[in-house]
């Protein structure tokens, strides 16, 4: 079975900084593409960044370019978003997600299989 646990999640002051943590596991037949999502109170669901984990393809929202990076260790099967001088906008709970093929990234009822979810408050 598929399974994206996230992890990293926290409270920090505004100017501060995250890295939250993706464990992918249980693709066995292709390398999936992740995503990162966020959700805050009252708002729909966004798309902030996605990698391909098969190469080096990735892509940052232009929200947070230049504060938030997406990375990858194959050998730990994660995938991780370093979030840098956060703000209250940031607020939200943070989900990951995996699917084939990595084309309209931004789009989150086209991935396959979502993580539990990590909050992320700022304040």
């Amino acid at each position: 079975d598929v399974q994206l646990v996230e992890s990293g999640g926290g409270s920090v002051q505004p100017g501060g900084s995250l890295r939250l943590s993706c464990v992918v596991s249980g693709y066995t037949s292709s390398r999936p593409s992740v995503g990162w999502f966020r959700q805050a109170a009252g708002k729909e669901r966004e798309g902030i960044a996605a990698i391909y984990t098969g190469g080096s393809n990735s892509y940052v929202d232009d929200s947070v370019k230049g504060r938030f990076t997406i990375s990858q260790d194959n050998a730990k099967s994660t995938v991780y978003l370093q979030m840098n001088n956060l703000n209250p906008d940031d607020t939200a709970m943070y989900y990951c997600a995996a699917k084939v093929g990595l084309g309209r990234w931004w789009i989150d009822h086209e991935y396959n299989d979502w993580g539990q979810g990590t909050q992320v408050t700022v304040s």
